[in-house]
Formats: C-alpha cells, structure tokens, sequence
C-alpha cells in the first residue's frame, strides 16, 4: 500500500513516478513496461500514475523529454562560453562522454525509441526545442575557434555533434556486446579514461586546421 505520509506531496509523486517510469522503461522497453510495476516502484496505485500521465503512451513520452532536457542542461550548466574553443571543446567532450557512461538508462531508453523508429519522439512538442541548445553551444565554440585561426571554415556544428555523440553513444550502448567479442571491461576506469581520451583527440583532429 502506498505510504498514507506521503498523500499530499503531488510534486515528490510526480517526481517517483518519473524515476520508476524511467527505470522500467530502461528495462522492459514501451510494450514490455507495466503501469502496476511503476506505481509500485512509485510507491502508489496505478489509478495515481493514470492521473498524472493519462496513459502509458503519454508517461513514455514524457520519459523521453525528461532524457532529452537533461542531457542539453547538463551541456549548458558546463559555462562553456567562459572558456577558450579548443579547451571550450574538450571540455565539452569529456563531460559528454562520462554523462552517458553515468547515466545508462537514458541511453537504452534512447536505443528503444529508435527501434521503434522514433515512432513516439516525433509526438513531443518540446523535443526538437530542447535539443536545438546542442548545436548552438558547439555553434559558439566553433565559431570562436575560426576566428581565432584554430579550426576549419568548413566544419559544421552538427557533424561535430554527431561525432561525439557517436562516440559517447557506443560506450554507454555497447558495452556488453563490445566487451564479450572484444575481452574489454568497460566498467573499468582505465578504460573508460583510454576510450573517453581517444573521443577528445578524434574531435580535435576532426576540427582542427
């Protein structure tokens, strides 16, 4: 039964409901996923979830902007503006990487849509509005980086994002599969720090004159 201390906190249910939403979603993917097993986890009834999200359709696609906006806050809270381009984008790089190292379940979530063939992100409203920020940021670092003679004219923000997402992306995704063919450990720090490294240097070669 869910906890009676716990009724009139609308905000903090909310925020269960989306923790257990994420996580089962993580695991069992949309059609696998159960509203009971995420109220449970929520600590309340299935009747409280429908409430709040309507359908499992909905809370699934509120998942998927909560993955979003935090991955392009995270990038802005980095102050990369402050710093000079090519530190500006290593930074950036690193803290990218080791986000999608930290942060696993976003990125199986992100797997999922796009087995689904983006069926529900293209229902958002807000994606595409959140994830602009991503390519203004780089927009910024590149451009500072051309004016001062250190990166190439011809280098587009989107390529580089694509790069390092890329890059980010196969360390957090494929992991298993990586490290049973290949005899990797990529829970390792060593490695992590080997693969995170290699990501900044194949950027700045990619930018750089």
């Amino acid at each position: 039964m869910p906890s009676a201390g716990r009724k009139n906190d609308p905000v903090g249910l909310r925020k269960r409901i989306f923790d257990s939403a994420l996580a089962e979603f993580a695991e069992s993917g949309l059609n696998g996923a159960r509203m009971e097993k995420i109220a449970e986890h929520a600590d309340t009834t299935k009747r409280m979830v429908v409430y709040h999200f309507k359908n499992k359709e909905a809370l699934y696609i509120s998942v998927l902007e909560h993955v979003y906006s935090q991955i392009r806050r995270h990038e802005v809270s980095l102050n990369l503006a402050a710093l000079p381009p090519a530190e500006a984008l290593v930074k950036l790089v690193e803290a990218t990487f080791n986000f999608h190292v930290q942060n696993a379940d976003f990125i199986r979530v992100i797997c999922m849509e796009n087995m689904m063939r983006g069926r529900y992100i293209r229902q958002s409203t807000q994606i595409k509005t959140l994830n602009r920020s991503a390519l203004t940021v780089l927009e910024d670092i590149l451009s500072r980086g051309k004016q001062g003679g250190l990166f190439r004219a011809d280098v587009a923000a989107r390529d580089v994002h694509r790069l390092i997402s890329s890059m980010s992306f196969h360390q957090a995704a494929n992991q298993y599969t990586f490290d049973t063919l290949f005899e990797g450990n990529s829970q390792d720090e060593n490695y992590i720090a080997h693969f995170r490294q290699m990501a900044v240097q194949v950027t700045l070669r990619f930018v750089t004159l």
